[in-house]
């Protein structure tokens, strides 16, 4: 660089010149780091001549120059003096941590950060370098212990500084009120884990068989669409019912791969008000190798039939036309039985081998109408929780018709004789010498056993009411085991209807002795 352009550097640097920077607003950044400094540090003696005025740095006006120094500045900085023992109180809060770094006499500014350490001490390390005002974070319960800790010796606080008798006053209030702190505290909400429904039992001891499944039924080819599912759980709500039903397979079947002979199918016919909902359930005979194809068929089959009937049926419901209910459905099921009797023959089965108890129910989805349809042949229950207690509602089977003396036929004893055996003449009728009459034409095919009863019931259910529609295998511990009935009541009175899962560990609970398979159905009313 030439001589030249040296002079008027020196000039543009030289601690003599006037600064050509805005005039001191008394409010810069640069202000408030000569104020901290001057608390901590005396100044050079050259920053007090007149032509140093204490304004912002010159650099904030002047380019950031590359060129080497000038050989005639200093190469090292003068020792700072010692630090005063009770140095004058600030008249404006610290600057922040990256305040720019003083000047040093007869040094240029980018030599400053070269000359070694600072001769100011750091800012205290809790007071966290904020650019603009944000609102305050409450106070963390966790580091409420450390706000009333005095800065140390060497450092300066945040803020101004309150008198020591405010800070203590202040302390003994909070510990006085630590609730005034526990309501400004973060809320945490903290996840509890909901537990699971678990399989119970009643009695004095466990059952003998596992309570979740353990071996799976034999499955052939060709015959994959007659698979039965361990268990079939469906719900809905409709008007002012809620309905659960749940059908699992028994213990006994579980423990020896056995299909589950229960059925259970739900199905609604119609829209809005006119609609009607059917539950059909059915139970095959234990002894029967194709029970459960049994159970299927006739719930399904029972279920074509009101579909083809469901707008007279809502009609006679809504209407309490209970006489044409009752006929209506018992032709239905009739069908119903003349079709397994049909599917009987055509496998080769007897009628017994091939056949089902049917229990139904139908609720409309009217809001206005409470009446509860029940009809069915062969065994269940049908039980009524209210008022805490439950009620057997089972239909009654209709008495036998009184026995009579035998009919007149083939192969009973002669009627006695009603005529003389003689004239008034004395002349002898002809004797009986024996001779029986042909016998009648000989009937080879058995005779089908007598089909069982029909049962019907409508009931209009009152608001807390329970109904529950029972298979066998749920009916015959609910009637033997009073514990199952106590629990179930408690679980059920009074309460909001349960989700499919808790339904169904409601109906899995267990009672010794009873292992076959459960199904159940229960309305709840509004």
């Amino acid at each position: 660089m030439t001589q030249q352009g040296d002079s008027w550097w020196d000039k543009l640097y030289d601690e003599s010149a006037p600064d050509t920077g805005p005039t001191a607003s008394g409010d810069t950044v640069d202000d408030r780091f000569d104020t901290a400094a001057r608390a901590t540090t005396d100044p050079p003696p050259d920053t007090k001549s007149p032509a140093h005025p204490t304004g912002p740095d010159p650099r904030a006006a002047a380019p950031a120059p590359a060129p080497a120094p000038s050989s005639t500045a200093p190469d090292t900085a003068p020792e700072p003096p010692p630090v005063p023992t009770a140095p004058p109180a600030p008249t404006a809060p610290p600057a922040p941590v990256a305040a720019p770094v003083p000047p040093v006499p007869g040094r240029a500014p980018w030599e400053a950060a070269e000359a070694g350490p600072r001769t100011f001490p750091a800012p205290p390390a809790e007071a966290p370098t904020v650019q603009v005002p944000v609102p305050p974070d409450p106070p963390d319960p966790e580091q409420e212990p450390e706000r009333g800790r005095e800065p140390a010796k060497d450092q300066k606080p945040a803020k101004d500084q309150e008198p020591e008798k405010d800070q203590e006053a202040e302390k003994e209030e909070e510990r006085e009120q630590p609730s005034a702190r526990a309501d400004h505290a973060p809320t945490v909400q903290v996840a509890v884990p909901v537990p699971r429904p678990r399989t119970g039992f009643v009695g004095d001891r466990p059952p003998t068989y596992d309570p979740e499944p353990t071996a799976l039924p034999v499955a052939r080819p060709g015959e994959l669409a007659d698979v039965v599912a361990d268990t079939v759980l469906d719900g809905a709500r409709y008007g002012t019912c809620t309905l659960r039903a749940a059908s699992v397979r028994g213990d006994s079947a579980r423990f020896r791969g056995e299909p589950r002979r229960d059925a259970l199918l739900t199905a609604r016919f119609g829209h809005d008000e006119a609609a009607l909902v059917l539950v059909a359930v059915a139970a095959g005979s234990r002894a029967a190798e194709d029970a459960h194809l049994a159970a299927a068929d006739a719930c399904r089959w029972i279920a074509e039939a009101v579909c083809r009937s469901h707008t007279r049926l809502s009609e006679d419901i809504r209407s309490g036309r209970r006489g044409d209910l009752k006929s209506g459905l018992h032709r239905l099921t009739d069908r119903t039985y003349g079709k397994l009797r049909a599917r009987a023959a055509e496998r080769g089965l007897a009628p017994d081998e091939y056949t089902a108890s049917l229990r139904c129910l139908l609720l409309p989805a009217d809001p206005a109408c409470r009446t509860r349809v029940f009809f069915g042949v062969g065994g269940g229950g049908l039980f009524r929780l209210r008022d805490g207690a439950w009620q057997d509602i089972e239909p009654l089977l209709p008495e036998r018709a009184a026995v009579g003396a035998p009919v007149v036929g083939f192969g009973s004893p002669p009627p006695a004789p009603s005529v003389p055996e003689a004239t008034e003449e004395e002349d002898r009728l002809t004797m009986d010498l024996g001779i029986t009459t042909a016998p009648g034409p000989l009937v080879e095919e058995p005779v089908p056993p007598p089909a069982e009863p029909f049962r019907f019931r409508a009931s209009v259910a009152r608001p807390g009411d329970t109904l529950l529609l029972a298979s066998p295998g749920l009916a015959e511990p609910m009637r033997g085991e009073p514990d199952l009935a106590r629990e179930l009541a408690d679980r059920w009175d009074g309460a909001e209807p349960p989700g499919l899962a808790a339904f169904l560990a409601d109906t899995q609970v267990r009672v010794t002795g009873y292992a076959d398979d459960r199904t159940g159905v229960a309305v709840w009313e509004a």
